[in-house]
């Protein structure tokens, strides 16, 4: 029988429904790290590839991040056979004399992050893995916290690391500047926004990381300690709930966005966190369905290596999307996901059951991200415009697409001299010379009117372009008006679907339109009559570029724009419906009117908020 990838995802045929299924998953998922654990415990490694931090930080980062898991599963009397190991790493991990040292802060670093970890862990269950310490142990565990908080942490998430450091060195009996506590409490509070919403910094960009992050740490501070800011975090999680709820599909899927994405379900870590927090935002049966449909998706995947090692990568192992940080360790941020192990077997979290959410309406605009939800047949697509990262490896490609998908992924491209090759899904890509290329980056402009976005920006400096997204289920809409110095090639791309072997998926390229279908899913993208002619290509993408299927096929409407004012107009499809090329497909949308798409964005459009963060406006 041939090997299959999936089988060897330690989530593979658990059921995933009671609090005994998860606390299997979470022990099938821990035990295959056991056999890369170092002599003396304090360091886990998983593989030979690098992160940009030091090896030693990447050691600790495979021997804190499973604590996000084990330790709620020990705080709700789980039977962890393991805790030696965590308490002897602990003493020679923070020992300066010992072969195994973590090494020394000395400056913003990679240990703070997994410090966050210990700091929980050493909060919750000080019986497993403090109590064993002798005082000599202990006293190295306190001046090791106490050295790295001292240091400036990032201006981002990073701040409740020192304040979950913090906690832990309270509940131990330390003494510590508190002042240093109360600084980031305030300083975190700069990143919020209003109606639930945070950035991630001062930065043009709100992903996985306000569930995952934000909320998820703010969450368990409201649980560990009882003061204003607790309140705040839990009312601010009630009122992102109701939005956050519209990223999921009905099958589990969340909407790939952003980076990090290598940690997987850590994008259930948000419902978790409620369970943890006793924050009953929706109705606990929603919760746990949200939290639970999501851990689901992910059992029939091949995200593991063949010992059950998480891989680097998103729906398969994929060093091609990850970023520079991202070692070996660092998808076990997923177990964030576990943290409902805490709570007791009789919670309403666990009693209730499951129920999936009240139908969305079938457009949902949300200013802050910058996008507007659409569900079309069981995928939810968000249009998005407002969102940069410039500083990360295909930033662009995971925050400035006009559309992202929960069935379909995105695709990062793998060679920036593949004006040709490229998958250019949801992007329109320009090129002076059929080998180079530009696409949106950043937005000089971004505003949301109703369920329409409008954003202005520029590939090249003499070509400025205006984007109108629409929803129109199961269709979208773009328009774009572009005005250039010279002529220029483009490409615009629909979504990508799973690829078939041996050639067995229909493709249909033509003048004005192509389209692909494949075993269960149709693609397809349609010129609704713009200013030049533009032809079909149904191209077959490089391999490993999608995040959730290793190869696919993109349609993609061709041609070469003037010096001058060019109009492109598009509608896209895509359903996981083979069929849908007799039945929706023969029903278009009609062409925008672009004058009335610049009168409602004239008249009532707002500034996405993604685009307001401080300190990074132009």
């Amino acid at each position: 029988m041939t090997y299959d990838p999936a089988s060897a995802n330690p989530l593979a045929g658990n059921p995933l429904e009671t609090r005994a299924d998860m606390s299997r998953a979470l022990l099938a998922l821990f035990d295959p790290l056991l056999p890369c654990f170092s002599k003396g415990n304090a360091r886990v490694r998983l593989n030979g590839a690098a992160a940009h931090f030091d090896r030693a930080a990447a050691d600790l980062e495979g021997f804190a991040r499973p604590l996000w898991g084990v330790a709620p599963f020990g705080a709700g009397g789980g039977d962890f056979a393991h805790w030696h190991r965590f308490v002897e790493g602990l003493a020679n991990g923070t020992d300066p004399a010992h072969p195994e040292y973590w090494g020394t802060v000395n400056g913003r670093d990679q240990r703070m992050v997994e410090l966050a970890a210990l700091g929980f862990a050493l909060a919750l269950v000080p019986e497993k893995i403090w109590e064993p310490l002798d005082a000599r142990a202990r006293g190295n565990v306190v001046a090791y916290l106490k050295h790295a908080r001292q240091f400036d942490y990032a201006d981002n998430n990073w701040k409740f690391f020192r304040i979950f450091v913090d906690i832990a060195l309270d509940r131990l009996g330390a003494d510590f500047d508190r002042s240093l506590t109360r600084q980031y409490l305030q300083e975190l509070e700069g990143f919020y926004i209003g109606d639930g919403w945070y950035r991630d910094g001062k930065v043009r960009r709100i992903d996985h990381y306000i569930p995952f992050a934000m909320h998820f740490y703010g969450l368990i501070y409201s649980k560990l300690v009882d003061d204003d800011y607790a309140k705040r975090y839990r009312d601010r999680a009630i009122l992102f709930a109701r939005d956050f709820r519209h990223w999921f599909a009905a099958d589990g899927a969340t909407i790939p966005f952003g980076r990090s994405l290598t940690y997987r379900f850590a994008c259930a870590g948000f419902w978790s966190a409620l369970a943890f927090a006793e924050v009953e935002a929706l109705p606990w049966g929603e919760v746990k369905y949200l939290c639970l449909q999501h851990l689901r998706w992910w059992r029939d995947k091949p995200i593991a290596d063949r010992d059950g090692v998480l891989s680097i990568g998103f729906g398969y192992p994929n060093l091609l999307m990850s970023e520079s940080y991202n070692s070996a360790g660092s998808p076990y941020w997923a177990l964030k996901a576990f943290l409902p192990l805490a709570i007791a077997e009789d919670h309403p979290f666990w009693t209730s059951e499951e129920k999936a959410p009240e139908a969305a309406p079938e457009v949902v605009p949300q200013r802050h991200p910058g996008m507007v939800l659409m569900r079309a047949g069981g995928d939810v697509v968000a249009l998005s415009s407002g969102q940069e990262n410039l500083q990360m490896r295909f930033g662009t490609e995971k925050y400035a697409k006009f559309a992202y998908s929960t069935r379909y992924g995105f695709s990062v491209e793998s060679d920036e001299r593949g004006f040709a090759l490229a998958a250019f899904d949801s992007m329109l890509a320009f090129s002076e010379d059929g080998l180079h290329y530009r696409v949106r980056e950043t937005n000089e402009e971004a505003r949301l009117a109703g369920d329409v976005l409008y954003a202005k920006w520029s590939p090249f400096p003499d070509v400025s372009v205006e984007s109108w997204l629409a929803p129109a289920a199961p269709w979208h809409i773009r328009l774009h008006r572009i005005r250039a110095a010279r002529p220029l090639r483009v490409a615009e791309g629909g979504f990508a679907i799973a690829r078939r072997d041996f050639e067995l998926d229909t493709l249909s390229a033509s003048n004005r339109a192509a389209y692909a279908i494949g075993e269960a899913d149709f693609s397809g993208i349609l010129d609704l009559g713009s200013s030049i002619e533009r032809v079909g290509l149904a191209q077959k993408a490089q391999p490993n570029t999608n995040v959730i299927f290793a190869k696919t096929i993109v349609p993609q409407l061709r041609g070469r724009i003037p010096a001058g004012e060019t109009i492109l107009m598009t509608a896209v499809l895509a359903l996981g419906d083979p069929a849908a090329v007799a039945s929706a497909w023969t029903r278009p949308p009609k062409a925008p009117d672009i004058t009335a798409l610049e009168a409602l964005v004239r008249e009532k459009g707002v500034t996405v908020s993604a685009i307001e963060a401080p300190g990074q406006m132009p």
